[in-house]
């Protein structure tokens, strides 16, 4: 999740969303009689008698009072429902409407007070959660150097190269090596995992030439039209940052899910099956709660995920770390074998 802005004395957050355990967070930050405005899509009426009365689809940006929220159970939405209080003139005001909040969708949650466990929950929720990414956005004499992260990113460098000028050279003579040089050293001071290289044409191939590339970290290639700052702002937008971010998320998932594995194989302390985890949620003897996605939809179709919902809830208020893994990679689907849910306990249980 991306913390926008905030001021906690007036009562006011913006928000952005980034995933699954984000709309989970915000179910339990969101409630009744909160104010939550954002860009949304309304039914309007045009027209005034019943014969020529059209309905049509319009994009508003709306505020409503909750009265309602809803971690949806046939969708991956988190719904807030609510009596509209700020609109445009040609939306009525008091008549209900709700926010079908998913990826990437900003809103703004306001407050008569924010309690220290829900501004702690909301921290926790966008305290910065990927590997840094470092780009490095490059042309045949310049360079620019990029720390990217959730909250956005960061210029550590824009430098130019000497090369020749003359128009039968079409290679750079050292400045590739330099520039080689200057990302390995970023990379172990920022501990970097992901290295995206992007350029104009075949600079980008022409650079990795110039390099061993099992002294860096993973290396991700994109193409970008633009230069310096205007690059970075572009590869913001590419596919290739997505999947970068994917793979890191994926890594991640896959460590939990590996470390649970760990401890049932040595018979450890380790929960698995929705009956053992309820019992160790109650006891209070989670530290860490992993949910298979797809248990979590399945639940919600089948009228069963207030049970999952309770312990998550459980294992949350006992401090201990709720996780959702995705079933798109190896270590998903092993979860999803164990049926879907598994927990690291703080001690043993005798069941």
């Amino acid at each position: 999740m991306k913390l926008i802005f905030k001021d906690f004395k007036k009562g006011k957050v913006k928000i952005e969303t980034n995933s699954l355990d984000d709309l989970w967070y915000l179910s339990h930050i969101i409630e009744p009689n909160d104010s939550v405005s954002g860009k949304t899509i309304r039914k309007i009426k045009l027209g005034e008698s019943t014969e020529k009365i059209k309905i049509i689809k319009k994009q508003a940006t709306l505020k409503i009072r909750v009265e309602k929220v809803d971690f949806h159970k046939f969708s991956s939405h988190l719904r807030v429902s609510g009596k509209i209080i700020e609109a445009p003139d040609d939306i009525p005001l008091a008549s209900f409407h709700t926010f079908d909040i998913e990826d990437n969708t900003k809103i703004t949650i306001e407050k008569e007070q924010w309690l220290q466990y829900q501004i702690e929950k909301l921290t926790e929720a966008t305290q910065e959660k990927l590997s840094k990414v470092l780009v490095l956005a490059l042309d045949r004499d310049e360079a620019t150097f990029a720390l990217l992260s959730t909250s956005g990113y960061k210029i550590l460098l824009e430098t130019k190269g000497d090369v020749a000028k003359k128009e039968v050279e079409t290679k750079p003579k050292d400045f590739f090596k330099e520039i080689s040089i200057l990302l390995q050293d970023y990379a172990k001071k920022y501990k970097i995992e992901q290295i995206i290289v992007a350029s104009p044409a075949f600079w980008k191939d022409e650079f990795m030439k110039k390099i061993k590339k099992d002294q860096f970290p993973s290396i991700t290639l994109a193409t970008c039209n633009s230069d310096g700052r205007n690059a970075i702002e572009e590869i913001l937008r590419r596919s290739e940052l997505k999947t970068v971010l994917k793979q890191d998320r994926t890594a991640k998932e896959s460590l939990l899910v590996e470390s649970l594995l760990g401890e049932i194989s040595k018979d450890g302390l380790a929960a698995y099956g929705i009956k053992d985890v309820d019992t160790a949620a109650q006891a209070g003897a989670i530290k860490v709660l992993l949910v298979s996605e797809d248990m979590i939809q399945e639940t919600k179709q089948n009228g069963t995920f207030d049970e999952l919902n309770t312990i998550m809830k459980l294992v949350d208020s006992t401090k201990g770390e709720v996780h959702i893994i995705a079933t798109d990679h190896d270590k998903g689907k092993q979860l999803k074998g164990l049926g879907g849910i598994g927990a690291m306990l703080r001690y043993k249980l005798e069941y």
